[in-house]
């Protein structure tokens, strides 16, 4: 298993390397077959002049489905962002395991091999002091466009992107469809259940 940690707009401290590392290592022994983990530390900056620290852990599985997660804390505290974060990966990764005992198996479903080697990923910590973060609508973002995403897209069925959209975490996930081989998008409605926007060329 891989591991890369990087900072955005924050450098990262020997120290924070290391308990992240330390804390990304243990990944492995909640999720067998993974073949590498991302950590991306970033400062970001709120309207109200305090500065958030924020942690994204992206995961990527030996059957092709990504898991992410992201978490932010007020002002520096980038262990307790790293903390969270991890809290909300073992939430994806018990989701991810929970596959094999449903009904319709599907490529993302571990083996019952796997689910053996896996141990049961640590409960949140209730107690913990850290407070959690803003909105996002509280950053202070330019009004311009400032990323521009190239989005590696699959092909699955309709019910294999919902799938990866519950596991990345997102309210959107855009794929190619297997049966209409076009890029279609699903998405979260507001009340309740999943959508799919099919391009239609005026």
């Amino acid at each position: 298993m891989e591991i890369t940690i990087r900072g955005k707009d924050y450098r990262v401290t020997e120290a924070v390397e290391d308990f992240a590392a330390k804390k990304l290592h243990r990944l492995a022994r909640y999720l067998p077959n993974i073949l590498d983990v991302h950590a991306e530390l970033m400062r970001q900056h709120t309207r109200s002049g305090d500065d958030l620290s924020t942690v994204q852990i992206t995961i990527r599985h030996k059957r092709g489905a990504i898991l992410r997660a992201e978490e932010s804390v007020n002002g520096d505290n980038m262990e307790g962002a790293l903390t969270l974060a991890l809290e909300n990966m073992y939430r994806r990764i018990e989701r991810f395991k929970g596959k094999q005992s449903r009904k319709g198996k599907t490529r993302f479903s571990l083996s019952l091999e796997e689910l053996e080697l896996a141990e049961d990923a640590p409960e949140a910590d209730t107690d913990s002091a850290v407070s959690p973060t803003p909105y996002e609508d509280d950053i202070d973002y330019p009004a311009e466009i400032i990323r521009r995403k190239l989005v590696a897209v699959t092909a699955l069925n309709e019910q294999e992107a919902v799938e990866q959209m519950e596991l990345l975490g997102h309210a959107f996930y855009m794929f190619i469809n297997d049966e209409t081989k076009a890029v279609n998008v699903v998405y979260k409605r507001r009340s309740g259940g999943y959508g799919v926007l099919v391009p239609n060329l005026a």
